[in-house]
């Protein structure tokens, strides 16, 4: 009589504790699937450099963003998920609740959707001869997390029983052990909270620099000369003063080296890559600051062509 009772679905109520407990559950699988496949996406990015594109640090930034979502968004719908395990084993009618079936069968139609759109895609591209691995790997990630769960809510909604089997356990280990794949893989790629603050010590040494380089060609412009000493930059009418080391406060190297070049030296924490922003900032040799780990220096000659002198009578 209380199996009856228990799984007669007239006679269960939804409470607002149902509601927002598979609003939760649909959201924070949605926000999952969103930053595994951004992070995936970011990875080939970054290890498969494409040629196209300059050797700037694009895809740091992202890859922390996603590792973060993930750490805090994947253990919540796991914990959300238990949660309404126990709900549906406790009332198993809970299982045909409205707003379950509906955020199953929208996740089914997103999932379905874009599994066809990727499939679209590859024979798209493939028929075009645009066909890179890049492009092979980014398709087969969608097609990966989205096959995963499509294929876990069509078996979850076809299933009776709400006790997690060995079916069930096999798709969270899987998804798990992608999670943790992809955001071991994210810190490799992005590196350390030690070596992001690092780099960004030096990314704000090589901006200090570049200001400098522009303040000594603006200085030749009006004199006609190099500036004896950094010093003579500064200008209390525009509020310029010489910037210094961010972390240890010391002042940059300035050795004037001929009538038209000069060096700039700085100390930096960690050696170019060739994937940071500090790498490239336009065209031109005075606009390269490749540097190595310790003292680096940067020798510039002004092209009197380039930048003709302005000096006033």
């Amino acid at each position: 009589m209380d199996q009856t009772q228990n799984t007669d679905t007239s006679k269960v109520k939804m409470s607002p504790k149902d509601f927002f407990l598979h609003i939760s559950i649909i959201a924070t699988l949605y926000a999952s699937v969103a930053a595994l496949l951004v992070l995936l996406f970011q990875l080939i990015n970054s290890f498969l450099a494409d040629p196209l594109y300059p050797s700037y640090d694009l895809y740091s930034g992202a890859i922390r963003f996603s590792i973060a979502s993930l750490i805090v968004v994947f253990p919540l719908f796991i914990f959300l998920n238990w949660l309404s395990r126990k709900s549906y084993e406790k009332e198993p009618a809970k299982r045909e609740l409205g707003i379950r079936k509906f955020l199953v069968y929208l996740t089914l139609f997103v999932s379905g959707a874009f599994i066809a759109g990727d499939l679209i895609a590859v024979l798209y591209t493939f028929l075009g001869g645009e066909v890179t691995v890049r492009f092979i790997l980014k398709v087969l990630s969608i097609l990966v997390v989205m096959s995963l769960a499509f294929g876990y809510y069509l078996y979850d909604l076809r299933r009776d029983s709400a006790e997690k089997n060995a079916t069930v356990w096999t798709f969270q280990m899987i998804a798990t052990g992608l999670v943790v794949i992809a955001i071991i893989l994210g810190f490799v790629a992005a590196g350390s909270p030690t070596r992001q603050r690092d780099l960004r010590f030096d990314q704000t040494r090589i901006n200090d620099l570049q200001q400098i380089q522009s303040q000594i060609t603006n200085y030749w412009q009006l004199n006609g000369v190099l500036p004896p000493e950094l010093s003579a930059l500064e200008d209390s009418l525009s509020y310029y003063s010489i910037p210094q080391d961010p972390e240890t406060g010391n002042v940059y190297t300035y050795t004037i080296k001929s009538d038209t070049s000069f060096e700039l030296c700085a100390d930096f924490n960690l050696e170019d890559n060739g994937k940071t922003a500090s790498t490239y900032y336009g065209p031109g040799p005075g606009n390269n600051w490749t540097h190595q780990a310790g003292q680096s220096c940067f020798e510039r000659t002004i092209d009197p062509q380039l930048y003709p002198k302005r000096i006033t009578q």
